[in-house]
């Protein structure tokens, strides 16, 4: 049984409602003006990366996917918006038959982008078409945030383990996303056993604060973990003492002792001296692991640190002060007409402030330097240049209204891997600047 198709038991058994009132006014007003059939490209894009930020991490298409196939106006959703009175009867009939049949094409889950870059593509009606944009944006805008969070951290982090520990800091089911997207960016484990269940995601964790103060001494409390947990346990030892509490632990658990955890002070200080007393007392095995308001900055400064595993919260699941993409999801072509062979106009919103758009149903290429780096993303309208024709990177996702690319969160987090080494080796740095690469238009 894959875990991934159980759904969890908070599941809405809708996602048509995942939306904004304006897209079924929409809809009313081009069923009743005779447009709504017409042949329609819409694209999510984004004009800019985050203020600092050097590339983009799609995540969020697996659920994308999901929320497309479940898209359905069942009864309890239609007499909800009749009692509004959002839209006319007309339009809640056209309504009561809703399913997506159009094509969606997109970059393959885990890959990085750019300014520009067509993420997502998604042909049909017009009226099919445009009542996806909340739900596509609001999973897209959030799952990349911290995606890209996570990336950042997990090469700060080098090849030291992450561990995805947010859920107490961010909505419950937002919890179970980020940290889905946490493990396509890099992290390793999840705290949150919602998303272990959901996704498959590996889950880790043994005790906090609460249970040594539980008990009338710390050495009570190491002794009740180790006997229950086993001595390849992580014992947290900023309690009290550290120094104390680290004596403590190696002479319940012996040499054994799986790991120590360290949530507060200065971590830097503090886990050169664990480090050096733990292999005084001869437990050189054990290994420590650092908690305590991480950040991809904060994780880069203990690079030198004996750390040999990172816990990270709340800035993950914020997006480390990027909680948006700021995707947006445009109408970029649509027919002269109903007539399924009309041919396709470009079409383009013109307005001062920078929320301009480009026309035209798109492709992208990743152009190749010749040691085989990435060195521009390539965006057109027209033909494919035959040099790039090897290199485009949109995947058919949905055709004919049938998912047809569904692939395991292993795959997906091994792509961006992939994805990030073909890289400029400047993608990885923490300081301010701009695109890795820059896009170019043909």
């Amino acid at each position: 049984m894959d875990v991934a198709d159980l759904g969890l038991p908070v599941d809405v058994p809708s996602t048509a409602l995942f939306t904004d009132h304006y897209e079924l006014t929409m809809l009313q007003g081009a069923l009743e003006g005779g447009t709504a059939g017409r042949r329609s490209v819409f694209e999510v894009f984004t004009r800019r990366l985050p203020e600092g930020r050097r590339y983009g991490v799609v995540a969020g298409t697996g659920r994308v996917l999901d929320a497309v196939e479940n898209f359905r106006f069942d009864a309890d959703v239609l007499g909800f918006l009749r009692e509004r009175r959002v839209v006319d009867e007309p339009t809640l009939e056209w309504l009561s038959s809703y399913r997506f049949s159009g094509d969606v094409w997109g970059y393959p889950e885990g890959e990085v982008y750019f300014p520009g870059s067509p993420i997502l593509r998604v042909e049909g009606t017009f009226a099919e078409c445009v009542l996806l944009e909340t739900v596509i944006l609001s999973i897209l805008n959030h799952d990349s945030a911290i995606a890209a969070a996570a990336s950042r951290m997990a090469s700060a982090a080098g090849e030291r383990p992450l561990i995805e520990m947010g859920a107490r800091r961010t909505h419950e089911l937002a919890a179970v996303a980020a940290s889905r997207a946490a493990y396509v960016g890099g992290f390793t484990t999840t705290s949150d056993l919602a998303a272990g269940f959901r996704y498959g995601i590996p889950t880790v964790g043994t005790s906090a604060h609460a249970f040594t103060l539980l008990h009338d001494s710390e050495r009570d409390a190491f002794q009740a973990q180790v006997h229950s947990l086993g001595r390849g346990t992580t014992l947290l030892v900023d309690t009290y003492d550290v120094t104390e509490a680290v004596r403590t632990a190696v002479e319940i658990a012996g040499p054994e002792l799986g790991a120590v955890r360290i949530d507060s002070g200065d971590l830097l200080l503090v886990a050169h001296r664990v480090r050096q007393q733990l292999d005084e007392l001869g437990a050189t095995d054990t290994k420590i692991i650092v908690t305590s308001d991480l950040d991809e900055y904060a994780i880069a400064s203990l690079a030198a640190a004996p750390v040999d595993a990172y816990g990270v919260g709340t800035q993950l699941v914020t997006g480390s002060g990027h909680p948006t993409s700021s995707m947006v999801y445009k109408l970029v072509a649509r027919a002269e007409s109903a007539d399924p062979k009309a041919p396709l106009v470009p079409v383009a919103k013109k307005s001062t402030g920078g929320k301009t758009s480009i026309g035209g149903r798109k492709w992208a290429a990743r152009r190749l330097d010749e040691e085989g780096v990435a060195d521009a993303e390539v965006i057109g309208t027209g033909a494919v240049p035959a040099e790039l024709a090897d290199r485009q990177l949109l995947v058919e996702l949905i055709k004919g209204g049938e998912v047809v690319a569904r692939e395991p969160l292993d795959v997906v987090r091994d792509r961006h891997a992939a994805a990030r080494a073909n890289l400029p080796l400047s993608a990885t740095q923490l300081s301010r600047g701009e695109a890795v690469i820059p896009t170019e238009y043909v």
